[in-house]
């Protein structure tokens, strides 16, 4: 049978979701602690990728499984697995749905402070310079990317994907504790690689005039990269709200 498993992590100790030869990934830690409590080679399929020190509010994978689980089986995995990473239920679905395949819907969001917060480090991007960007225009930046259907300039270099193209649902930035806490919400049915750090980094510079918003449309619109290019650090990134038919 097959079956899904709804889950979070704090991906501050992990290189990223997929397992990787010689490092330690959330996909791995979940693979080592379900096959030592079912005692059998268990494979785990997430949704997607997310980057080293990503996290995830909300989080889908499935596996298959032969036979009745275990009693207790949530309890016992939260139990076996560190403090980082929490199952919240595991429920049977058909033989053919897949956690990645299937999905229709994908959100993330972008967490960048003003103020130092301590307590942040690990969650949080913390903006340290003394010039502020200009919040309106970081608006009209995000905006601007819902009239298009390919982000080319906002993938990765050396990717191996077959189409640039992503339906945008939302691209906000909404303000928090007084302006001084920005979080930047964006949704779409897809994403590519590295495209909500790229993005977060064009806004910015954008906001920082470092950028016009006439180059970052041209850009759209020919489908080049940017220059000058900005990538945020992972921290501050989270991926939340799959949805499923």
């Amino acid at each position: 049978m097959r079956y899904f498993i709804e889950l979070a992590y704090n991906g501050a100790n992990y290189f990223g979701w997929q397992r990787q030869p010689r490092q330690v990934s959330v996909q791995s830690t979940l693979e080592d602690a379900f096959s030592t409590i079912l005692a059998t080679t268990t494979g785990i399929t997430g949704c997607g990728r997310t980057d080293t020190g990503v996290h995830a509010k909300q989080y889908f994978a499935h596996f298959d499984f032969v036979g009745e689980l275990p009693e207790s089986f949530e309890r016992r995995l939260n139990k076996f697995l560190p403090q980082d990473i929490v199952i919240y239920r595991i429920f049977e679905v058909s033989p053919e749905a897949h956690a990645r395949f299937d999905a229709y819907h994908r959100a993330y969001e972008y967490h960048l402070d003003f103020h130092k917060n301590p307590f942040g480090l690990q969650t949080s991007y913390y903006f340290p310079f003394a010039k502020q960007p200009n919040i309106d225009l970081m608006q009209e930046a995000a905006s601007c990317l819902l009239q298009y259907d390919e982000f080319f300039p906002f993938c990765k270099s050396n990717t191996d994907v077959k189409t640039m193209n992503c339906t945008l649902k939302r691209a906000e930035w909404v303000k928090e504790e007084g302006g001084q806490k920005l979080i930047f919400h964006i949704a779409a049915n897809r994403f590519l690689r590295g495209m909500v750090r790229l993005i977060v980094g064009m806004c910015l510079n954008v906001g920082l005039e470092k950028l016009s918003l006439e180059e970052v449309k041209a850009a759209m619109d020919h489908q080049t990269r940017l220059q000058p290019s900005l990538s945020v650090p992972p921290q501050g990134l989270y991926l939340k709200d799959i949805r499923y038919p």
